[in-house]
This record gives C-alpha cells, structure tokens and sequence, in this order.
C-alpha cells in the first residue's frame, strides 16, 4: 500500500470507536448527524428523521432549544468551570443542586453531582457501601439488582446490570452482587435472607426497566420492593436515569409510585442532553454520618462533579421543562402511544407490544424473529423510511422527545408497521 493508499484509507476509516458497536461494521459506514430541530434530526445530506429514541432515551425537551444553548453561553463567559472538591463551590451547582432536592421525593435530600448515569449509579453503590461502614456495619457491602435491569457500564452498573450480555467477556466482575427476577418479591426476599440481611448494603431498581426492554413494574412491586427494604434496614436505590425529569410523567417517576427511596440515580433528562451531567439524591439518613461527623470524609468523586457550565444547562433544561407543561405530557401521551403500536403486536415477527407507564414503549419479537436479527434489521429499514427506532436484544423500543405530537406517533407507527412487514418480506425470499 502506498502513503496515498494509506491517506485515502484513513479518511474512509474512522479514528472514532464507538460505544456498544460492532466496529467491523461500523468504521466505514458512519451514520453522520449535522442538525436537530425539536423531535426531527438531519444527516450530512441534510435528510430529515422522526427521532423516536430522543437520542439515547434523554432529548426530553426536544433539539435544537437556544434557550438552553443561551445558558451554555452566559455560563462559559463568566466562569466556565471550577472543582467542587472541598469547599470550593459555584451558583449553578448550588442552585441546581437546591432545586433537584426540592423536586426529589426524597427526605432531607442532599444531592451528589457527577458527569454522566454510569458514575452516578457507581456512586450510589460506593456510597451505600461506605455508608454501612460508618455506621459500624462494614459487613453489608452485598448489591442486589435484577434481571433485565440496566445500571450503565461502569465497574459496580455492570457487575449490578441484568443483561447477560453487558455482563459476559470482562472476566471477574465485582463481587458481593447478585440479580434476582424482575418482578418477583418473593424472589428478592429469598435473596435477601439467602445472604442474609445483615450482609445486604442496597437494593437496586428502574422504575420502569428500559434497555432491558421497557419492562413496567406489575402493579404494587415497586411499593413492595421498598417495604422490604425497610424491614430488613436495606437501602432502597431508584436508578431514574431514564425515568426522571419528566419521561414518567413526573419529575421522579418515584414520585408516581408512591416511593421515597433512601438514594435516586438521575442523569440524561436533567439536561436532555445538551450537556453531560448526572448525579445521586441521597436521603437526609444517607447523608448523615458524612454531614455530622467531622473527619468522615466520602473519598469519592470525579474532576467535572459539579461542572458550572453542565449546572446551568440543567437549570436552562429544567426551566422549559416546567415552563412548557412537559413534566405531565408523559401523561398524557403514554396512552395515545402505546395504543399506535399496539395493533403491531399483530405482526408475524412480534410477540408483544409493552408501554403505557410514561413516554416510552416496546415491541418484543417473537423467538424466531430474534434468532433471525430482527431487532437490527427492523431498525435499518426504519431509519432508511425516515424514522429512529432503538434495536435492543429482543426487540425494539421507542422514547421520543416529550415534545411529540400525535401526527408525529402516528407516523412513528406507520413507519415501524411498514418497516415490519420489509423485513419480513426479505426474510420470506
């Protein structure tokens, strides 16, 4: 190969490795993205897509918002950044962090900052475990998660996660964790006392499970995973990475189910994105042996924690969340979209149609459609019909902005229904 052959090849091959994909596949087709404008994205060719993902479950405000751009701007003028370590501190943290704990259904909250979802569950179960240390229990460092259940890639999410998948090829994961079924407590109560309770740091639950396949909770089990974690004196950890900041319907989808967990993970839907930004709201008993006990120090904590510039994003992010009514519109959409893909179920290659507890539903394929690459075939052809679809391990799954209309989930049906019936098609051939 001569030094052209090499430069030419090098701008076909992207220097960019992506998470979560197949790179052989990847690095010479790159999907480019140049533009959003509200639930809509553009490509280089300036080709327009229904962004029925709001990216990665988190444009809750929709693209392309200056008012949020606005604050970013504002922000980076007067002071860009600055640590959080020791006392030193900004307003947008302050403010932001005083809002969120006024919005958590959390008592006495204390709210933790970090850069993204995967840190702020890694803190949570950092914290959980120190905090049973400082209270003289150091013996209670086991984590339960569940199957199915997503708690990002960091060390502790992925040792805590449910999908195999994520879990498989890394070799020894954390220890002290186990996973229990879903939506059984008869399961997490056997689990519990199998350990034993004295031994269990935190339990750790979505809402409403979403990359594991928008799995709503059965009616009564999120209530009765807290009463359990209460009997035995077990933190109680919501993972609301997905859920918060208004894709439930409220602005803690903890808040829907009657729950005041003892810490709640939160990222994405804080900012919709337009910053990265995550964090922990922990509960006045969490928070207490590191807030009243001079020298107990919680060791722990990233560079950008805090980061001034993400803060005012979040509080830009939070105002038009408030000020365009678009905490409830979950509420009021969760119904229409679930009812557009419910005559999908209907379709040869599906199994089931799931939703209707905030703005984010699923189809599950059946067996044999998995088996056959459903999932990602059904994706391609949706995106070449001009709308974004997630593929996930069994199916597919849709989380559009907030700011969705319903022409707009009529067509995000019609599209899938179409691209269904394609991939079938092709299948039959």
């Amino acid at each position: 190969m001569t030094s052209i052959d090499r430069r030419e090849a090098d701008v076909a091959d992207t220097r960019l490795w992506h998470p979560f994909s197949d790179m052989s596949a990847v690095r010479h087709s790159e999907f480019v993205l140049t533009r959003g404008e509200g639930v809509w994205i553009y490509d280089e060719e300036d080709r327009r897509y229904l962004d029925a993902t709001a990216s990665l479950w988190y444009a809750n405000v929709g693209h392309g918002r200056r008012e949020i751009a606005d604050a970013i701007v504002e922000q980076l003028g007067r002071l860009e950044a600055y640590s959080a370590f020791g006392d030193f501190t900004t307003p947008p943290a302050q403010e932001l962090a005083a809002r969120v704990a006024r919005l958590a259904p959390v008592d006495d909250a204390r709210v933790f900052f970090t850069t993204g979802g995967g840190e702020a569950l890694d803190s949570a179960a950092k914290i959980a475990r120190r905090y049973w240390s400082a209270k003289g229990q150091p013996e209670r460092v086991h984590l339960i998660g569940r199957t199915g259940g997503y708690h990002g890639t960091n060390g502790y999410g992925t040792a805590i996660g449910g999908i195999e998948g994520n879990r498989a090829g890394w070799g020894p994961l954390m220890s002290q964790v186990s996973s229990v079924q879903w939506d059984s407590l008869a399961a997490l109560e056997q689990e519990i006392l199998q350990v034993g309770p004295e031994r269990v740091a935190a339990v750790f639950a979505e809402p409403v499970i979403g990359a594991g396949g928008v799995l709503p909770p059965p009616a009564g089990y999120l209530e009765g995973v807290q009463a359990i974690c209460n009997e035995h004196g077990i933190l109680f950890v919501a993972d609301e990475v997905i859920c918060a900041f208004g894709r439930v319907g409220h602005w803690f989808a903890s808040e829907r189910f009657g729950l005041s967990p003892d810490m709640i993970t939160f990222a994405k839907g804080v900012t919709s994105g337009y910053l990265p930004l995550g964090g922990v709201v922990a509960s006045g008993r969490v928070a207490e042996p590191f807030w009243d006990e001079a020298g107990n120090t919680l060791r722990h904590g990233a560079t950008y924690a805090a980061h001034a510039t993400c803060c005012a994003a979040g509080s830009a992010n939070l105002d038009l969340l408030e000020q365009d009514g678009l905490v409830s519109r979950a509420l009021e959409l969760e119904g229409p979209l679930l009812e557009a893909l419910k005559p999908l179920a209907a379709h040869p290659l599906v199994h089931e149609a799931r939703g209707g507890v905030g703005l984010l539903a699923a189809l599950e394929f059946t067996p044999e459609a998995n088996a056959a690459g459903a999932p990602g075939a059904v994706f391609a052809a949706a995106r070449e019909r001009g709308v974004i679809v997630r593929a996930l391990g069994q199916g597919i799954a849709v989380s559009p902005p907030l700011t969705i209309e319903q022409e707009q989930i009529e067509l995000l049906a019609t599209t899938v229904g179409e691209s269904l019936d394609a991939v079938a098609a092709a299948s039959v051939r």
